[in-house]
């Protein structure tokens, strides 16, 4: 299930992004990595990725979510499943576990609170890519914005 899949990581913090780099790539994963929400645009943009991994808070604040708001509106983009992997909570209007307290707030699929289990966080990689899968392969399409 993980061959051939490629994921980008969008964080500002490099130490992290090499350790779940490390784990996701132990796990047969192709990961590549941006270290600024720019960066992590133009390369979701000329890369072909299955799945996103995106940071909250980079630069000037909470960037991550004007990342996940910007995807969900390009056509090109807004099917890419979303796990965003952060440090904060109530902050984005989630509780951890649980549901989105505002569900529109933050267009995403999955959220995770750092630091990461190196288990939990190939499972919701698994199952994300698992789902997508599954959507494409109804003909399904992610509503813009969920």
């Amino acid at each position: 299930m993980t061959a051939g899949k490629r994921l980008l990581i969008v964080d500002d913090d490099p130490e992290f992004v090499e350790g779940i780099r490390g784990i996701l790539e132990g796990a047969g994963y192709a990961v590549e990595a941006a270290y600024n929400p720019a960066d992590g645009f133009v390369a979701l943009r000329k890369g072909r990725f299955d799945l996103l991994l995106l940071d909250i808070l980079m630069g000037r604040g909470a960037e991550g979510v004007m990342f996940a708001r910007k995807m969900r509106k390009d056509p090109a983009l807004r099917d890419i499943p979303v796990l965003i992997i952060t440090g904060i909570r109530e902050q984005i209007a989630f509780l951890f576990p649980g549901e989105p307290l505002h569900p529109h707030l933050v267009p995403v699929d999955e959220l995770m609170e750092k630091p990461v289990e190196p288990a939990l966080l190939l499972e919701k990689v698994a199952a994300l890519l698992a789902a997508a899968e599954r959507r494409k392969a109804s003909g399904g399409q992610k509503a813009a914005g969920a």
